[in-house]
């Protein structure tokens, strides 16, 4: 009897324990997927606190180990990323996702090989109705820091052969299609993905980026707002919105401060939704950056750094907001220790705004001088800005513009230098022109005995020329050269430009003749081509000052020059 006991005591002991094993096994399951629910959502520290406290408890987890290491990754945290990864591989269920993890690292320093023989061993024994590890290899691709959209859709349609009908497989699909510039596959993607789960979100979300992505607007706010209709409290919804925003605003700058006010709002709402991590926080620095709120920026980087005194990301922001806001200290000092810290890689724009920064700092308060020495050490940052960068010029142009304004034409024209020899900037003519403007009008007023520079007015000649190639009708370009061949001494040339200005003007009518600010450039040009015959050929001196008196019986200058020339 006591043996009959005893066995069914085990038997039920053994009932319960596989019982509690397979509601342990499904609260594990549930978990991982909370978790993915929470990468979905954009609340990746929540996501990393579920995702730690399934590896406590089940270190034999390896997707848990991979899950977390992706989201280090997305967070830009490699080492800890690695770290999870590596011991990943160790886990009894699921090891080999994390070699497409370490994959993806290797595509991160492009060693695209390591990477192959990576994804190899991820779905060397993957069974035939196996293609999750797919999926992944396909993010894999387009997460990479260059990435590759080409074979991403070549391992998504390959899982897609007997799997059309995955949700996840179909927004991976509309992912890589998306990001390969293919809009009408992406749609098809997008659409299955949400018709085969109606509670994936980020599918539908998706149909509106494409929209904002084709510039239809309104209609990409639609969109946005039947995801809200079925989750309000759907986060990454609001920051596609607050991007939808900031698009609209810089399409309509009429009507920019209102719509980039709007966009702030919802990419507050976004935060309050997801989290006020350090990783949120720089998030939203990025957007105010794009949505110029310096002041917003450089209250968040004082935030950032109660949090985190020593991540050198924070004085980036916090160094490009004291400058925008005239901070030049706290800039000067914010990019110097992003720049100097060790494994920082700094870009064009934190040399640009450091060299602009101390340019600024040596500026008197009256803005009409600007100490040599300390423009020249900002001369040296904007150099190595520019290249990094060669377009990182367009952001030359209002500060050149500035100084031309306080009549600082010699620094003007080293700002404008850059510009003007960068065929592809937007502002590419207009640099020329205040390039050219700027050596000349450093010139003229040189004082007396002091020769002119030479090479200025060369340059300022050449910027002329491409002006005119740029925009044949701008016909300044033509004057200015003749005066700046007069102050060259250049009498031949001079006469010629003066020549060329006055026959295309007569060409635009004698409407255009007749306006005041053009009868005084044709006199300017009369008088100075009979003056430059004076001494060579008389005839032809007092012809040019007749047509001047034609113009102005007035003008004493050439009626004394005749009576001299007589």
């Amino acid at each position: 009897m006591k043996n009959n006991l005893t066995t069914m005591n085990m038997n039920k002991f053994t009932t319960l324990s596989v019982a509690l094993l397979a509601s342990a096994f499904t609260l594990q399951a549930q978990d991982i997927n909370q978790a993915k629910k929470a990468i979905d959502a954009e609340q990746f520290e929540s996501a990393k606190t579920i995702l730690k406290s399934i590896i406590k408890a089940k270190p034999s987890n390896g997707a848990a180990f991979f899950t977390l290491g992706n989201v280090y990754l997305n967070q830009n945290v490699q080492d800890s990323a690695k770290i999870y990864f590596q011991n990943g591989l160790s886990a009894s269920d699921g090891a080999k996702l994390n070699h497409i993890g370490l994959g993806q690292m290797d595509l991160d320093k492009n060693d695209v090989a390591g990477a192959q023989a990576k994804f190899a061993l991820a779905t060397g024994d993957m069974r035939r109705k196996d293609f999750e590890e797919f999926i992944y290899i396909g993010r894999a691709y387009m997460n990479a820091v260059k990435p590759d959209y080409k074979n991403a859709i070549a391992v998504l349609s390959r899982a897609a052969i007997n799997n059309a009908q995955d949700a996840q497989l179909q927004l991976a699909l509309g992912d890589a299609y998306y990001g390969d510039g293919k809009q009408n596959e992406a749609y098809v993607a997008y659409r299955s993905a949400f018709q085969a789960d109606n509670t994936l979100l980020r599918a539908k979300m998706q149909l509106g980026v494409l929209l904002k992505g084709a510039k239809s607007y309104d209609e990409a706010l639609k969109a946005y707002n039947e995801v809200i209709a079925l989750n309000p409290n759907y986060g990454p919804v609001y920051r596609e919105l607050a991007e939808t925003y900031y698009k609209i605003a810089r399409n309509k700058p009429s009507q920019a401060a209102l719509n980039y006010k709007t966009a702030i709002g919802y990419y507050d709402k976004y935060m309050s939704l997801t989290d006020y991590s350090i990783h949120s926080r720089m998030r939203r620095a990025d957007f105010l950056i794009l949505v110029e709120d310096y002041v917003a920026l450089e209250a968040e980087a004082n935030k950032m750094i109660e949090l985190d005194k020593v991540n050198p990301r924070i004085y980036r922001y916090l160094g490009y907001a004291a400058y925008k806001n005239g901070n030049v200290d706290v800039a000067i000092k914010s990019l110097d220790s992003f720049i100097t810290s060790p494994g920082n890689k700094a870009i064009a724009l934190d040399y640009l705004y450091l060299g602009l920064t101390k340019i600024k700092k040596g500026t008197s308060a009256d803005g009409l001088s600007i100490d040599p020495i300390a423009f020249q050490a900002g001369l040296v940052d904007i150099k190595k800005a520019i290249e990094m960068e060669p377009l990182a010029v367009q952001e030359l142009s209002e500060v050149g513009k500035k100084l031309f304004a306080e009549k600082l034409y010699t620094e003007a024209a080293a700002i404008f230098e850059y510009g003007a020899n960068t065929n592809d900037s937007s502002n590419f003519l207009d640099d020329n022109v205040y390039f050219g403007l700027a050596n000349y009008y450093a010139n003229i007023n040189k004082e007396k005995g002091v020769k002119v520079d030479v090479v200025g007015l060369e340059k300022a000649l050449a910027a002329f020329d491409k002006v005119l190639v740029a925009s044949p009708t701008y016909l300044e370009a033509y004057l200015y050269k003749a005066r700046t061949n007069r102050l060259l001494e250049k009498d031949d040339v001079m006469v010629k430009n003066y020549e060329d200005y006055v026959a295309k003007t007569t060409e635009l009518g004698a409407e255009e003749l007749a306006k005041p600010a053009v009868k005084t450039k044709i006199i300017e040009s009369y008088n100075n081509m009979a003056a430059s015959f004076a001494n060579t050929d008389k005839p032809k001196a007092i012809e040019y000052f007749k047509k001047t008196l034609a113009l102005d019986p007035a003008n004493s200058y050439a009626a004394e020059s005749i009576k001299i020339l007589k």
